[in-house]
Parts: structure tokens; C-alpha cells; sequence
């Protein structure tokens, strides 16, 4: 015999969901991303600014709390000197990518009429990325080489009588393989700003009498400016950051701070390359927050 039992008005509250307020839920959404974030990015940024006033010697670090490092760091006119240098490849190798990937970036969202042959094409511009940095860049190393490539053509066209030193082992090398490693994340954000401008806006230009390059300068690139902010973020950002493309580039008569922070690593110095490590993420830290200052990129996050 089966028993049928009713609940009265209070227990059907009791068994009811509790309902939480939108604010208790949009900070449960976001608890798992900031554990993260937490996990993987500030602690480690936390560890580093600590052993970077530790004590040191040839074969271990000594818990401490020491401004050594950041005096020796900053005191140095061979540290500024590496920092100058390294600002340099960042402006030079920003110039270059935001001249190439605006003009790419802007070929295949203007000049390209269908959508499917856009995608197409931008693709074949990351087909070089199927393949790591260091492949790509030692790749440059026969072209640019005494004996390479280019030096053979000129050669043989009696364009010039002996190998030109300079195309290899040089700051050119470093700057040229730069821009090749990293033109396509110039191009990605660019390609995407421009995607996203209404097209009756140059045509309405075009309507009032303005020629392309007045089109270009007064509408295109006015609204292109959150895409090449965030192009530029990343590209200085990653030429920050990157040693193995100057040690190999330059034939190692050159120098960065990512490079000069692998050497202390490589010689136990672990708090003077964790200083040299907090310097720079400060340096990189102001160079994104005044392009933030210039250019509102939120709306295209």
C-alpha cells in the first residue's frame, strides 16, 4: 500500500532554492579566474620581488632583505646602457610592425572584397607561426650569412665587389628577425579594429568629396587607434622580453636585459636577475599604462 504525504506551506519553503543576489553570483563567476590568476601571476611576481633583496653568493641565496641589487642594477652605466639598447630594438622593431601591419591589416579589409578570401589570406599570414621562433629566426642566418643568399645575388649582379659584414651579426639582424617574429601580432589586432569600422563611413566620405588619403587620416586610422594600441602592447612586450633573438642575431656582440637577466641565471645570480626582472616589469608596466592613457581599448576587449 503506498503512502501519499503532503507537505505543508513550510516545508515546500524549506525545500525551496535559496535564491542568491546577482552581486553574490558575478563574484562566484568570477572566483575560479581570480584563484588562477592568483596561483599563476601574483605569486610568482610576489616571489621574484622577494628574492630580489636577497643575499648571494657563487653558490646559493641567503634569505635577507638587501637594496644590493637594486643599487647595483640602477648604479650601473653598463645596466643603462643594456636598458637603452633594449628600448631601442622596441621602438625600432614597433615602428617597423605598426608601418607593415597596418598596411597588411588594411589590404585585406579594404582591398579584399569577400569575406571567405580575407579569411583565407590571413590565414597564409600565420602559416609562418606553424613552426617555432627559433626555426623561423636561425632561418635568416643563410640568407644573411657572408656566404648566403643575399650576399651571392649581389655578388653576381656585380652590384657590389665584396660580402657586406653588416647583414648578419648585427643590430640589423635583430631588428630584422624581430619584425618577423612578431608582425603578425601587430596585424591580428589591427585586422579586427578595421573589421569592425561600418563601411557607409568611408563611403560617406568618399560621398562628401574626401580623397583616400583624407579618408585614411580622418576616419580609417582615427578608429584603427584600439587596435594598434593593442598591437602595440604586445610587440613591445614581447621584444622586451626576448633574449634568444638578440644573442643569436647579434652573434652575441649585443645585449638586452632579458638577454643579461639569462646570464645572471645561468651564474647562480638569481636575486640580481629577480631585480633586473622588477625593473623591467615596471618599465614595461608604465610604457602599456601611458598607451592606455592615450588610446581607450576597452571597447575592443
Amino acid at each position: 500500500m503506498t503512502t501519499v504525504r503532503f507537505l505543508g506551506i513550510g516545508e515546500q519553503k524549506d525545500r525551496r532554492s535559496v535564491r542568491l543576489s546577482p552581486a553574490t553570483v558575478s563574484y562566484l563567476q568570477a572566483t575560479p579566474l581570480t584563484v588562477i590568476l592568483a596561483a599563476f601571476l601574483l605569486v610568482p611576481i610576489l616571489m621574484i620581488l622577494v628574492v630580489s633583496f636577497w643575499d648571494y653568493d657563487f653558490a646559493q641565496m641567503y634569505p635577507d632583505f638587501l637594496t644590493m641589487n637594486y643599487t647595483e642594477t640602477l648604479g650601473s652605466w653598463v645596466t643603462w646602457k643594456i636598458y637603452l639598447n633594449t628600448l631601442k630594438y622596441a621602438l625600432m622593431v614597433w615602428a617597423l610592425t605598426l608601418f607593415i601591419g597596418f598596411w597588411v591589416a588594411y589590404f585585406l579589409a579594404f582591398h579584399i572584397r569577400t569575406t571567405a578570401m580575407q579569411m583565407v589570406l590571413f590565414l597564409v599570414c600565420t602559416v609562418p607561426f606553424l613552426t617555432s621562433n627559433i626555426i623561423r629566426m636561425i632561418s635568416w642566418i643563410p640568407v644573411l650569412g657572408r656566404n648566403g643568399l643575399v650576399n651571392s645575388l649581389l655578388i653576381d649582379a656585380h652590384v657590389i665587389s665584396e660580402p657586406i659584414e653588416w647583414l648578419l651579426y648585427s643590430d640589423f639582424a635583430v631588428v630584422l628577425a624581430m619584425v618577423h617574429l612578431y608582425t603578425l601580432f601587430m596585424v591580428t589586432p589591427i585586422f579586427n579594429t578595421l573589421m569592425r569600422i561600418d563601411k557607409s563611413l568611408v563611403e560617406a566620405a568618399r560621398d562628401a568629396g574626401a580623397s583616400s588619403w583624407q579618408t585614411l587620416t580622418n576616419v580609417i586610422l582615427p578608429l584603427a587607434k584600439p587596435g594598434m594600441a593593442i598591437g602595440t602592447i604586445f610587440v613591445v612586450t614581447l621584444v622586451m622580453a626576448d633574449f634568444s633573438t638578440v644573442q643569436v642575431m647579434s652573434g652575441g656582440q649585443s645585449a638586452s636585459v632579458a638577454l643579461m637577466m639569462k646570464n645572471q641565471m645561468s651564474l647562480l645570480q638569481y636575486p640580481a636577475a629577480a631585480a633586473n626582472a622588477v625593473v623591467l616589469l615596471a618599465l614595461v608596466l608604465l610604457m602599456v599604462a601611458g598607451i592606455l592613457r592615450i588610446v581607450d581599448i576597452r571597447k575592443e576587449l
